[in-house]
């Protein structure tokens, strides 16, 4: 038998007895993994993108595999942060992990109506805002691809939220480390880099978009090298934590992003194909630690020789 590690980690004041967290929009609201895996074993669920009232999300079709990753467009489905409270916290109450409860609006008016309604509900570890949304009072522009729309959501935001404030932020900007620091002046507790990149691809029999809205957002393993790379700018820009996000499928890519600098990482894509995905990638890093002779996971961060 494996002899236990020190897995537990503190971020952004949220304590997690592991730092394998399944991301947002893969896990949906942890009920659906139940049947599959121990979800006292996950370090953290970020539940699916919640919003002020239900969205039924785009039309099919809205997923379409690509090489080593998946392209998607669901649209930010969700019930609505009423329903989610009244229906989906009460089973995430006792899951037996850490909840982080995504949050996005297409308004600054929105995202505060969420977290107020939020503020009122037991359980929640802390709140993952989405900025990869378009701004619907500034033209459309997206939150996350400008420094000031990104300081001033995160401003209002910061104000009214009685919990720590993760910062999902989009990889579709010239410079992330730019929007990094942006989040952190604002007052963002921890970061998570990244969200998906804007792709499409193109059906060559039928001359049409794979995808009915024709783009979409590419994860999983095929963008791991430029998410990582991300990770690695945003940890040496700013000095709250980052998770790493993107194309994680075992315990040896969760590794490069804690070397990178990552103090948590999660895990998406992956779900879609193997519902117990988080739980080998936190076997795999016990092993790991155990055969290099590391106590801790804070013996990996930022640990990248050069």
């Amino acid at each position: 038998m494996i002899q236990a590690v020190n897995l537990s980690t503190e971020l952004a004041g949220i304590h997690l007895s592991n730092p394998v967290i399944a991301a947002s929009g893969t896990f949906g609201y942890g009920e659906e993994f139940e049947c599959f895996a121990d979800l006292r074993r996950i370090g953290g669920i970020s539940v699916k993108g919640t919003s002020a009232r239900p969205i039924a999300g785009n039309l099919p079709p809205r997923l379409f595999p690509t090489p080593s990753g998946m392209l998607n467009s669901i649209g930010l489905e969700n019930v609505g942060v009423d329903v989610f409270i009244r229906d989906k916290m009460p089973f995430l109450r006792n899951a037996g992990c850490a909840v982080l409860v995504n949050v996005f609006g297409f308004d600054e008016d929105e995202y505060a109506e969420v977290i107020d309604k939020l503020n009122t509900c037991d359980g929640i570890a802390a709140y993952e805002l989405n900025i990869s949304c378009p701004n619907t009072k500034h033209g459309g522009m997206v939150f996350g691809q400008s420094p000031e729309l990104t300081r001033h959501l995160i401003s209002i935001v910061k104000t009214r939220s009685r919990r720590p404030l993760i910062v999902k932020l989009s990889p579709n900007v010239t410079d992330i480390s730019e929007l990094a620091r942006a989040a952190e002046d604002a007052g963002a507790d921890a970061l998570t880099v990244a969200n998906t990149f804007l792709a499409m691809a193109i059906d060559t029999d039928t001359f049409k978009p794979r995808i009915h809205t024709v783009t979409g957002g590419l994860s999983g393993p095929a963008i791991r090298p430029i998410t990582l790379r991300m990770v690695y700018q945003c940890t040496r820009a700013v000095k709250i934590p980052v998770i790493g996000l993107g194309g994680i499928t075992k315990a040896e890519d969760a590794i490069e992003y804690f070397l990178a600098g990552a103090s948590a990482v999660q895990v998406g894509t992956a779900n879609f194909y193997d519902p117990r995905a988080p739980l080998h990638v936190l076997d795999g890093l016990q092993k790991f630690l155990k055969k290099r002779g590391f106590s801790s996971i804070r013996d990996l961060v930022g640990k990248m020789q050069q």
